[in-house]
């Protein structure tokens, strides 16, 4: 039997990688430029697998379409582009790649956050423009002895906790699905959102996209926050309410923000772009030559096992919490 696989991602996903795998069985490809529900419906229509990345939704609409779809890959950890309860009743399996670029996300949110406190870009640029003054990053704030609080507990965020120690920092958390022993492990402490917000001289965010999640850094929360904090987002955009944080930065109510994800991407003219403040990357935590073919491999192999009709080994739980 001949599969049809259709690809909504170039980018993330290692072509060379892919064919490799799906040499293994009968499978055509079709790589496709449609993100929106109506463009995807009518491209996956006869398809038997599709891979996507984060920018591509699959709906209701898209499964209802799909009157061949045995299984939907996610290239990547987050899933709320797909949704899952409209696959499962169809029976449609959804996998993902749970942990996927960990070492890099977590290495990136360590290099955001030094970024901002160190004030790398604005001396780049200052020394860039023939000038050699170390009063235009002013003021500094050393890292040991600050407090660096986590939005969520879960693989990534956990990774970046461990490579906080050596740094005498102390790190606390967030997380209402996270058990308080796998906090402990690492030395963190569970404390609430409102303490998180209030303690912290550093707020880096890690949960996925929800319901609950989508824009819990509102207008509220940064006012919470000390005048000082810095804010990094290695996790979705959607996450932050992004002139509130203008509103926060500009008035002095917040001291710097790392975003490499953003509310829409690309953002195009963003006042937040005007702002030495801010430091920019363009969702590109996820990024490694390593993590790219492991990725491809992991969800790849993953959709042929739903194809062969066997069990994957990340299926989407339709009970799952926070990463």
């Amino acid at each position: 039997m001949t599969y049809k696989v259709v690809v909504s991602d170039t980018k993330v996903m290692d072509g060379e990688t892919r064919a490799a795998v799906l040499d293994a069985v009968d499978a055509t490809v079709e790589t496709i430029a449609a993100k929106e529900p109506a463009a995807v419906a009518r491209a996956v229509k006869d398809a038997d697998a599709v891979i996507v990345d984060a920018g591509t939704q699959v709906t209701a609409e898209v499964i209802d379409a799909a009157d061949s779809l045995k299984v939907v890959g996610r290239a990547g950890i987050g899933v709320d582009n797909i949704d899952v309860q409209a696959a499962v009743e169809a029976g449609v399996s959804v996998v993902n790649v749970p942990e996927y670029s960990v070492e890099e996300v977590s290495t990136h949110t360590f290099a955001l956050v030094l970024a901002c406190l160190r004030k790398i870009p604005t001396f780049d640029r200052s020394v860039k423009r023939g000038e050699w003054e170390w009063a235009v990053g002013q003021p500094i704030r050393r890292l040991a002895g600050s407090t660096v609080g986590l939005v969520a507990f879960g693989k990534l965020a956990s990774r970046f906790a461990a490579k906080l120690r050596g740094f005498d920092v102390d790190v606390i958390a967030y997380d209402p699905y996270a058990p308080e022993y796998r906090m402990g492990d690492l030395d963190v402490e569970s404390v609430t959102f409102e303490t998180l917000l209030s303690d912290s001289d550093i707020v880096s965010l890690h949960a996925p996209l929800t319901d609950e999640t989508r824009g819990m850094i509102d207008a509220d929360a940064l006012d919470r926050m000390r005048d000082d904090a810095l804010l990094v987002n290695t996790a979705r955009g959607g996450l932050v309410d992004e002139t509130a944080l203008y509103d926060a930065l500009v008035s002095s109510d917040l001291g710097g923000a790392g975003l490499d994800v953003r509310e829409a991407e690309p953002p195009g003219d963003s006042p937040l772009h005007d702002l030495d403040s801010v430091v920019c990357t363009p969702h590109v935590a996820w990024y490694s030559e390593e993590s790219r073919v492991e990725l491809t491999q992991t969800v790849t192999e993953d959709v042929i096992r739903v194809l062969r009709g066997e069990a994957p080994e990340n299926p989407i739980d339709l009970e799952t919490g926070w990463f």
